[in-house]
This record gives C-alpha cells, structure tokens and sequence, in this order.
C-alpha cells in the first residue's frame, strides 16, 4: 500500500459533522497510532529534507497545524511558529480577516515571528475552501517572508481552495485527497 492510501485509510469519515450533508474528514486516528503518526510525520520531513524545498522556519495554523508542523519543525531541525486566531498570542501582531462560508475570521501572527527574507513552510491539516491558508500566507508576507509551499494532510477539491491557493501562486503538497466534502 503505498503512503497516501495507508494514511487514507486510517482517516475517519463523520457523515453529517458539523452540518447535514457534510463529510467531516477527522485526521485524528492518524495522531494516535505511533506508527500512522511516523508514516505521517515522515512524508513531510523526508519532502522537505531535500535542499531545495528546505524551509528556514514552518509555520502551523490554528490548530491542528500545530500538531503537525510543530514535529516536522523539530526533525528538520528549523524554528516553528503558530498562526493564531484573534486574540490568543500575548505580544504585538498583525493581523489578517478572511472569510468563512456563514462569516468571517481572524487569525494573527507575532511581529517577531520571521525576518524579511526567510523560506516558510506553511503547513495545516486541511485544505477546504483554502481562507485560512490564504490568510496565513498573507500574514508572512506582510513581514517580508517567502511561503515556499503550502502543506495540508488532505485536500477537499471541490471546495475550490486547493485551485485558489494555486491561482494566488502558492505552490502546494498534499498527502490525500477526498472528493465530496
């Protein structure tokens, strides 16, 4: 079984969460096996091992973000910094809204979080409508650094977000792909 049918398989489908008709895609099984979690961890690192696509710093979006791109930081051996909603990080940010299908949100990143000139990994669970990965990248640039790529365990197609982030020139790599949402 190759990477992405393995990590697939072990994805849990909540039908009707948080809405009727909504296919919720939850990576938490991924996270709670060892073994999952390695073969997890290890696409990404042995990705962005190469020299080429080797960040200077991962930035995790809320939350789920966190989980994965706080380890992938760690075993590339480069810094890691979170991507926050509102209100959550105690010293100066900036900050950037975007919009949510019922809404709209915001999430804020340190001053202090990267230099002008510094390689991001910009990392999340998943890729829907792509408004948070969007805003995330935003963020970065606004303090002078580079999103090399935009990295997601899953993409939802037909949401549009994946082809958005890609017409915005974020490049992307994504481990498994669900059509339906």
């Amino acid at each position: 079984m190759d990477t992405a049918a393995y990590l697939r398989s072990h994805i849990r489908t909540v039908p009707d969460w948080p809405a009727p008709g909504v296919q919720f895609r939850d990576i938490t099984p991924l996270l709670q096996d060892p073994k999952v979690f390695r073969v997890l961890i290890d696409a990404f690192v042995h990705r962005y091992m190469d020299r080429a696509l080797r960040p200077d710093v991962v930035a995790g979006l809320d939350a789920r973000g966190f989980i994965i791109g706080s380890v992938v930081a760690y075993e590339l051996g480069v810094g890691f910094v979170p991507i926050r909603k509102k209100g959550k990080l105690p010293f100066t940010t900036v900050e950037e809204t975007y919009e949510l299908e019922y809404g709209s949100a915001t999430v804020e990143l340190h001053t202090d979080a990267v230099r002008p000139g510094d390689r991001v990994l910009l990392i999340d669970d998943l890729i829907a409508t792509g408004g948070t990965m969007m805003a995330g990248k935003k963020l970065l640039e606004k303090l002078g650094a580079t999103v090399m790529e935009g990295a997601a365990i899953v993409t939802l197609p037909e949401l549009g977000g994946e082809q958005r982030l890609r017409e915005a020139g974020l490049p992307l790599y994504t481990l498994v792909s669900f059509e339906g949402h």
